[in-house]
């Protein structure tokens, strides 16, 4: 029985502390460039969300890794729809009524296949 109790403590605490960390930009990710104003001579690809955090893990996780690790999540999902610039719409930060802060952050935003530039790492 108390293995068992020690067993379910360790599981609450690698839950826990796993939602402290943000999430991580893929590869693929890491070449998508997070823009704020619409890019020229793009061709548009839709549409993607990027979330970190609920009402469970948000307490754990700092508002910084919150929004950090949503907008890696927009990242991989805009790499996975082939583009390599995403400019981002809108922002959004979650509470709950019972936590001391966000809970959960969630960005949106257009995704865009642009040429490279030669010179520079932006696409343009």
């Amino acid at each position: 029985m108390r293995f068992q109790s020690v067993t379910w403590a360790a599981f609450a605490a690698v839950v826990a502390l796993s939602g402290c960390a943000a999430t991580q930009v893929t590869q693929p990710g890491s070449a998508v460039e997070v823009v704020t104003q619409k890019p020229s001579g793009c061709r548009a690809l839709g549409e993607a969300v990027g979330s970190q955090g609920n009402v469970f893990s948000g307490d754990f996780t700092t508002d910084q890794n919150l929004l950090v690790g949503a907008r890696n999540d927009l990242r991989n999902k805009a790499a996975a729809l082939g583009g390599n610039v995403v400019q981002v719409q809108d922002t959004l930060h979650s509470t709950h009524p019972y936590s001391s802060g966000a809970v959960k952050s969630t960005v949106v935003g257009s995704v865009f296949a642009c040429p490279l530039n030669k010179q520079t790492r932006w696409p343009g």
